[in-house]
């Protein structure tokens, strides 16, 4: 089976599943928050380090808030961390029929304050993702999102 006959295959599974989700109310969870033990800055700091501690990149850094007050609009403090992980990236890069799912990379974090005062992290739920995308993709994905927990590990509430 051809790599878009497979996507089609899954997408229409997806629909099922998703119409068979709206009539029990149980629907995944596609993304993972988590408060941090941390404020905004440190949570910040941290995961950056521990990333580059496991050699890891941070390829940039959108600072949310500042691109808002610069559109006029007042948001508390968000950041959204990209991070690579230049080895697992060339896993699907280097191959044609794993390229199409380049938009999940690199991976994301996001770190932002809420009303309550406190910083939360959150990022996509990529084991709900790797289901549906399957074979090679998935098994870097997940790879990837396991070893980026162990960043988030090291700032959030148990």
């Amino acid at each position: 089976m051809n790599i878009r006959a497979f996507l089609t295959l899954v997408l229409i599974m997806a629909a099922f599943s998703a119409i068979s989700q709206n009539i029990t109310g149980n629907k995944p969870d596609l993304m993972i928050e988590n408060r941090s033990i941390y404020g905004f800055t440190a949570t910040v700091d941290t995961i950056s380090k521990a990333a580059l501690s496991k050699g890891w990149k941070v390829t940039i850094v959108h600072d949310l808030q500042e691109t808002m007050k610069k559109n006029g609009k007042e948001v508390l403090p968000v950041k959204v961390m990209e991070i690579c992980n230049p080895g697992l990236a060339y896993q699907i890069l280097s191959k044609d029929e794993l390229r199409e799912v380049s938009p999940m990379l690199p991976c994301r974090i996001s770190v932002y304050e809420k009303s309550d005062g406190k910083t939360y992290v959150s990022r996509m739920n990529a084991p709900e993702f790797t289901t549906l995308i399957g074979g090679d993709a998935a098994k870097t994905i997940l790879q990837a999102f396991t070893e980026a927990e162990e960043f988030v590990k090291a700032v959030i509430m148990n």
